[in-house]
């Protein structure tokens, strides 16, 4: 028994059903359980009723977002832990909330469980906003595509011809579409920039049956567009002046090939920017699902693939080591990227940029110090190396004594 007080709490959009178990009689332990509603009020009164128990220690499943209300209410009066509902198993037969609220009291009071990582308030506001420009940027995504599968129901072939549609001149043509204009060469004429050595090809391009009704839907896009735009410059100034505290940390990360400061700013609101939460840059990996996992019976082992990890970290640092790749060998990271797609594949060697991309930011945060690449060639040079010992190592082993004396 390493807790003498606890409550285990099951958690639902409406109601919570919290144990409590305490010190009883005769060596024996005292169990009771309510139920209350998700309300603020009734939730104060929950932690009132635990706080008269004298319970230290509480544990509730991370069940949606359902568990924020409750967490946050105990966490100013008590120590609360934050489960992984597959680390548990409930009681097979006759599944209750009571139940399950017992199985958690009781596997918290035998010291059965481990908490999951959940950050302070002021991260938990600084990840708020940079998991809703994610979002933002999805429907920025979303809403492209769809002009782009309009504009194919009129046979207008622009996104073949220009880079995107929300380049400036795909976007002065489109405007100029939508006003009435439907000549494909005056439409062409409007292009700028490195578009204008393209003009033929875009001539061709906006040949098509652009109507009124492609018009109506065109507008309608485009405003769309122009909203989530103007949201996402006000959101980066707003993460940015949240980011302040830590504009040391983001300065070293930005040193890593690939990471720039929105990649840095997510590294920061995931992880808290404080490394001593997490035992090993190792940890750190398979918290975050960059890490494989283990799937060993009888006494063999197969592959498994990496888990289930913090999904906004992870789809960030993987894109970071997609703009890694287009370096083209010139780093470490760029070089390892080369070397991993040629035999395990493009997104096997993503993700395994990513793992190295967070456990470099790792170390940095822990040792305060700036990014040192290891240069291209390291990935060589350590097979050079390691085959040179293995010769020296042979011939030894033969009898012969082995001075190395390398050519200049």
């Amino acid at each position: 028994m390493l807790f003498e007080r606890v409550a285990g709490l099951d958690v639902g959009k409406e109601s919570l059903t919290v144990c409590v178990r305490t010190p009883g009689a005769r060596r024996g332990r005292h169990t009771e359980t309510r139920t209350f509603k998700t309300t603020t009020g009734s939730l104060r009164v929950m932690r009132d009723w635990l706080v008269e128990n004298g319970v230290s220690i509480a544990a509730m499943e991370s069940t949606s977002t359902y568990w924020k209300p409750p967490f946050y209410c105990l966490e100013e009066v008590m120590e609360v832990w934050l489960l992984n509902a597959a680390h548990m198993k409930a009681v097979p037969g006759r599944k209750t909330d009571v139940r399950d609220a017992e199985w958690i009291a009781q596997l918290l009071e035998h010291g059965l469980l481990a908490p999951s990582f959940v950050p302070p308030p002021v991260i938990r506001s600084l990840r708020m906003l940079t998991r809703y420009r994610v979002q933002l940027m999805g429907d920025r995504t979303r809403e492209i595509t769809r002009l782009e599968l309009m504009l194919e129901d009129a046979s207008i072939k622009l996104s073949t011809v220009a880079s995107s549609l929300s380049t400036v001149s795909a976007r002065v043509i489109l405007t100029a579409m939508i006003a009435g204009e439907r000549d494909p060469m005056v439409l062409a004429e409007m292009a700028k920039g490195r578009m204008r050595s393209k003009i033929p090809d875009l001539a061709q391009a906006l040949e098509g049956h652009f109507e009124a009704r492609h018009a109506r839907l065109a507008r309608s896009i485009l405003d769309r567009l122009d909203q989530v735009e103007a949201h996402l410059v006000e959101l980066d100034e707003t993460i940015r002046e949240a980011c302040a505290p830590w504009a040391h940390e983001i300065e070293l990360l930005q040193t890593i090939p690939g990471v720039g400061e929105r990649v840095a700013q997510v590294i920061v609101a995931e992880t808290g920017a404080d490394m001593s939460r997490f035992p090993s840059a190792a940890h750190l990996a398979s918290w975050a699902g960059l890490a494989p996992g283990v799937y060993e019976s009888a006494g063999k082992t197969r592959p498994a693939g990496t888990r289930h990890g913090n999904k906004w970290l992870c789809a960030m640092l993987v894109e970071a080591a997609g703009s890694v790749a287009r370096m083209h060998g010139k780093n470490y990271l760029a070089a390892q990227h080369a070397r991993l797609a040629k035999r395990r594949g493009r997104g096997r060697a993503q993700v395994a940029v990513a793992h190295s991309i967070l456990v470099c930011a790792y170390h940095m945060l822990s040792n305060d110090e700036p990014y040192r690449d290891l240069g291209a060639d390291w990935l060589s040079r350590r097979t050079e190396e390691a085959h040179t010992r293995r010769l020296v190592a042979q011939l030894e082993r033969l009898g012969h004594k082995v001075v190395i004396d390398p050519v200049a």
